[in-house]
């Protein structure tokens, strides 16, 4: 491996039985800029049902041919882990090796420059313990560039879980138990501040700790609630989501509120802002975004 190729973070891709969805984010990945030069790992999941296993069956039978990059590596897990568990054990294996990682699902579409974004990005806050994730995903933040901002990220206090990156020591120390939460749960102040960046938040959070869902994700924002720590995000999304059809595992929409176009500028020289500041702006739309009124009224649509 040359040492351009070290310097590059390792990308992990979790899936599952979509053979389509899976083909073509592996298509539009091995396009973008640097994936020749990346180590590919995927984990496959075990099949929860009879009737995943042929869908889990054909995907392994497709991972063995995936070529163009650096490496792939494939791990096939016997049983069903579910994304959650299979997420958390994954990213901690490849962290406690490569000490950063790059992450995707097998329903994301990224653009050309989505690696090297990505790569920048965690090249430049390595040494900033604020920020504990670089995202490709903007679902629809607007802030153009001009001479009083002239960078092409932002931040906020939100993660996302569609293509993201980060580093071994902001992955430690999560506590996946949220072995605070009945106190947590208490204080209506701490409620409303974590719920800036949406209204779903602690809905989702309380849902997780009662065993109605199984979400790392959230746990991961909750995380960032109680250390104050900050996402940076592009202008431009380095992500589209794929995955809202009949076989995904969380969406089935006909109306996607987080559908969004992807960045086809091919830019790979990215500026990015030290200080770390929220722009008013951009956390006026951030939390519109995930209002309860703006996912009413796209359950309404979704209705008809």
């Amino acid at each position: 491996m040359n040492s351009q190729a070290q310097n590059l973070s390792p990308i992990a891709l979790f899936a599952y039985n979509r053979i389509e969805e899976l083909a073509q984010t592996i298509d539009r990945l091995k396009k973008a800029q640097l994936a020749s030069k990346s180590l590919l790992y995927v984990f496959s999941d075990g099949p929860k049902t009879l009737e995943d296993q042929k869908g889990v069956e054909k995907v392994r039978s497709y991972l063995k041919t995936v070529t163009g990059f650096q490496k792939v590596e494939l791990r096939f897990s016997e049983k069903n882990k579910g994304l959650a568990h299979s997420i958390i054990t994954g990213v901690s294996g490849v962290l406690k090796e490569h000490g950063k990682i790059i992450v995707l699902e097998d329903d994301l579409l990224v653009s050309d420059n989505f690696l090297v974004f990505m790569n920048q990005g965690l090249e430049y806050y390595r040494e900033n313990p604020r920020i504990l994730s670089i995202c490709g995903y903007n679902m629809g933040v607007r802030k153009r560039k001009s001479d009083e901002y002239r960078y092409d990220a932002f931040f906020a206090q939100r993660s996302s879980s569609w293509g993201w990156a980060t580093w071994d020591d902001q992955w430690q120390g999560i506590d996946w138990e949220i072995r605070d939460f009945d106190s947590f749960s208490k204080n209506r102040k701490k409620i409303r501040e974590f719920n800036i960046y949406g209204s779903d938040l602690f809905r989702m959070l309380k849902r997780q700790k009662e065993g109605k869902i199984n979400s790392w994700a959230i746990r991961y924002n909750y995380h960032q609630y109680k250390h104050d720590l900050y996402s940076v995000f592009p202008l431009i999304s380095k992500v589209r989501n794929i995955g809202f059809s009949e076989q995904a595992t969380h969406t089935n929409q006909k109306y996607n509120r987080f559908d969004v176009e992807l960045d086809d500028t091919s830019e790979n020289n990215f500026t990015f802002q030290e200080c770390i500041a929220v722009d008013a702006e951009i956390l006026k739309q951030f939390s519109s975004m995930n209002s309860i009124t703006n996912r009413i009224k796209f359950k309404i649509k979704n209705l008809f």
